[in-house]
């Protein structure tokens, strides 16, 4: 496993970080979840994500109960606060000081461990002072619940202006969490040339892109059983902006080229996204212990140039680069 420091950090991270979001809890039973874990470690990965919210808090307890017995020392653990939980009352959504404090302390004790390594802001809120967030979340860190601080889905001038007060609070934001593959690649213009500036590395999720650049789904065939877009808990309706003719046709492109690298369309697509300097993980998620084995074979690898400029003509015409695509929604977008 190649191991890489988290942005400019000290912080040593498995370059494959194993993420349970859409699984564990919900997608996925439990022993078949804690046999991926099981699987991830003997792998080599060493950093594991979650969020308070996957599952309604139940992807949190299930992550806890498999890392139980592990050296905590040797572990990396992220999680993420802002959705709602719970019965999502008035404040159980959000980055208020309130909300960031309770939540802090329940994830420490569903992980079933006295520190997160990293603890993400898993949204910008529109509706609380940025100086608020960044305050509270400066006292999770000085109360040792919480080593370092990062962000998921935030724009370029978000993450500059959380930066600036993190400094001013000197506690450590390190990192940001955005979706990118090479379908999806937002980050691109705007999130990444200010993180490197800042010194804040990408840890990216769904660098296949809900499944679909393995090449398993095809234009005018059923999605194979049991894959995401057959899942009726939520992964359907994430998979289905991929699900379009165009998409899938030119994603079949990228076989000759996986092929000739010598990778599986996974990990053609998982390596890929390590080939930008600013990105220090990529988070893979499994059903089966095989599907991380799988995965881990894209650390380390070193792309040609010809292979990155194919696949960009494979993909031409359906690659999204718009910088506006990222955006956190609104408390009336959450509840209506």
């Amino acid at each position: 496993m190649e191991i890489r420091n988290l942005g400019a950090s000290g912080l040593k991270i498995s370059a494959i970080s194993y993420g349970n979001w859409l699984t564990h809890g919900s997608q996925v039973e439990e022993d078949a979840a804690l046999a991926c874990v099981r699987q991830a470690l003997d792998e080599g990965i060493t950093t594991f994500d979650t969020a308070d919210v996957y599952a309604n808090t139940a992807a949190e307890t299930v992550l806890g109960k498999a890392l139980s017995g592990e050296r905590r020392a040797g572990l990396e653990i992220f999680t993420k606060v802002f959705w709602p939980t719970g019965p999502g009352a008035h404040n159980d959504h959000g980055l208020s000081r309130k909300h960031i404090m309770e939540s802090i302390d329940g994830s420490l004790q569903r992980l079933g461990t006295d520190y997160v390594d990293l603890y993400q802001a898993h949204r910008y809120d529109h509706e609380t002072p940025l100086e608020e967030t960044m305050e509270a979340f400066a006292d999770v860190v000085r109360a040792g619940k919480a080593l370092y601080i990062g962000v998921s889905e935030w724009r370029a001038e978000e993450i500059r202006a959380a930066h600036a007060l993190a400094r001013e609070l000197r506690v450590p934001l390190v990192s940001s969490q955005p979706q990118y593959n090479m379908l999806w690649r937002v980050i691109e213009s705007e999130v990444v040339p200010t993180c490197e500036e800042l010194g804040i590395g990408q840890i990216v999720w769904s660098p296949i892109a809900q499944g679909v650049l393995t090449g398993k789904y095809a234009v005018g065939q059923a999605p194979p059983a049991g894959s995401r877009a057959t899942d009726e808990k939520g992964g359907d309706a994430m998979i289905a902006r991929w699900l379009k003719d165009d998409v899938l046709t030119r994603v079949q492109r990228l076989k000759p080229i996986a092929d000739e690298a010598g990778l599986t369309m996974a990990q053609l697509a998982v390596a890929w996204t390590l080939q930008n300097p600013n990105v220090s993980s990529a988070i893979v998620g499994a059903s089966r212990p095989e599907q991380v084995t799988d995965n881990v074979k894209a650390a380390g690898v070193k792309l040609e140039a010809s292979a990155m400029a194919a696949i960009d003509e494979a993909l031409d015409g359906v690659i999204e680069r718009d910088a506006g695509k990222t955006q956190s929604p609104r408390r009336s977008e959450i509840f209506g």
